[in-house]
């Protein structure tokens, strides 16, 4: 069997919680493959909204296992409060939900280092979410790191010790900040203690064994392809690989392992903190998009940043990824304007080009915009492609001309009944 992967094609937030909630039910197995507590995927159902930024978001469909890969970092005072909300919601999880034992741990004094490097950059910041993932992962390549397993080693505490005497030795190159690491410290050994009832696998025989006997796998990305370490708009990045590179590291997975490729994009953009955004509109346009849209971040609760859709950015990262389907996202944003502007192309140094510079950051981009005639109606009830009006189907079919990939789901509401299958 093949493994299927399912990521973001933006900067993040582009819906993937309720698409593999709903592609599921194909699967025996979901796995997340990167990242850490600075992704937050958003599941509606029921009327009932749910946050999970470690756990799977297959987690909600009964009998299906969940995995958390080695590629992700965890934060255990995150995890115990997800999974009381999961708990809360009347799901049982204990015999579903794996962890890796090569997954890194996120340390109370990693979120120290996050918060006093951020702060020591002034208007310099990159946007942390302070949640201790860049020096989570500076330690994991420093070959530093605290993994998930080490919490069943007799020399634990030793090995803690130690990794929390060099990141208060660091701490003295930054200003001082308000951090009470003796609460977080008490905060994070408990949590620690419960997690230890929680099942470890070494994630990289489970899943290929898994896939040898037939089973179906999904790989969940967080994030999205334009926060990737090296392919992002660096430095504005994650400190991880968000393209579908990440999920052979991340898991433990060969290359030929790879099956679908399910892209996820929004009819229109965002971005959460600094970093360029060629099709930002700052004005009113954007606060329309953020107001329809709903767009706060799901971790941070910081307004998102709110733009077009961008052709050149997505098939960047379609070429990256290897996307062989898309969905389509919040396509229901649109539904009152009665004109749909996209960017085809940028222009650069006034010549235009539909490749993304090497330095977004330092390169003067102009995006050449085209716009489609919007449909001013709503989408509510709509499940069949044909039913949506003439002016959606439209748009959708310039898309899928523009970027050379099917559009297959369109998302046309938050719930997880709102979509439109092709």
């Amino acid at each position: 069997m093949k493994i299927d992967v399912i990521l973001g094609l933006q900067w993040g937030d582009e819906g993937k919680g309720k698409i593999v909630d709903f592609l599921a039910t194909r699967y025996d197995i979901v796995a997340r493959f990167q990242g850490g507590p600075n992704a937050g995927h958003t599941l509606k159902f029921d009327g009932k909204k749910y946050v999970l930024h470690t756990i799977p978001s297959g987690i909600f469909r009964e009998s299906l296992i969940n995995l958390i890969g080695n590629g992700v970092v965890i934060d255990p005072i995150t995890l115990v409060k997800e999974l009381k909300s999961v708990e809360d919601a009347g799901v049982e999880y204990r015999h579903r939900l794996l962890i890796s034992r090569k997954a890194h741990l996120i340390l109370p004094t990693h979120r120290y280092l996050d918060l006093a490097s951020e702060s020591a950059k002034g208007k310099e910041k990159i946007g942390s979410t302070l949640k201790g993932i860049g020096p989570t992962y500076m330690d994991k390549t420093g070959r530093n790191g605290l993994r998930f397993g080490d919490i069943q080693s007799p020399n634990f505490l030793q090995k803690y010790e130690a990794l929390k005497a060099k990141h208060l030795t660091l701490l003295n190159l930054y200003p001082e900040v308000a951090f009470d690491l003796e609460q977080e410290e008490a905060r994070w050994m408990a949590c620690v203690e419960s997690l230890r009832e929680l099942q470890q696998v070494d994630g990289e025989y489970y899943l290929n064994q898994a896939l040898d006997s037939g089973k179906r796998v999904l790989a969940e990305g967080a994030q999205g392809a334009m926060l990737d370490i090296d392919f992002g708009t660096y430095p504005y990045v994650t400190s991880s690989n968000t393209v579908t590179a990440g999920v052979c590291s991340g898991l433990g997975v060969a290359p030929q392992r790879i099956g679908e490729v399910i892209g996820i994009a929004k009819a229109y953009c965002t971005r959460v903190g600094a970093g360029p955004f060629p099709t930002e509109q700052d004005n009113e346009t954007g606060e329309f998009l953020r107001k329809e849209g709903g767009e706060f971040g799901a971790t941070t609760g910081r307004p998102r940043r709110c733009g077009w859709l961008d052709v050149p950015q997505l098939r960047y990262t379609i070429m990256l990824n290897g996307v062989t389907q898309i969905a389509l996202t919040k396509i229901d944003v649109l539904n009152s304007l009665a004109e749909v502007p996209y960017a085809v192309n940028y222009r650069v140094d006034g010549v235009e080009t539909g490749q993304v510079p090497y330095d977004l950051c330092d390169t003067d981009v102009a995006p050449a915009y085209e716009t489609a005639p919007g449909w001013q109606q709503s989408l509510d009830g709509i499940t069949d492609y044909e039913k949506m009006p003439a002016e959606a189907r439209h748009y959708i079919g310039l898309l899928e001309t523009a970027l050379g990939v099917r559009i297959s789901i369109i998302s046309t509401g938050p719930e997880r009944q709102e979509l439109v299958l092709r």
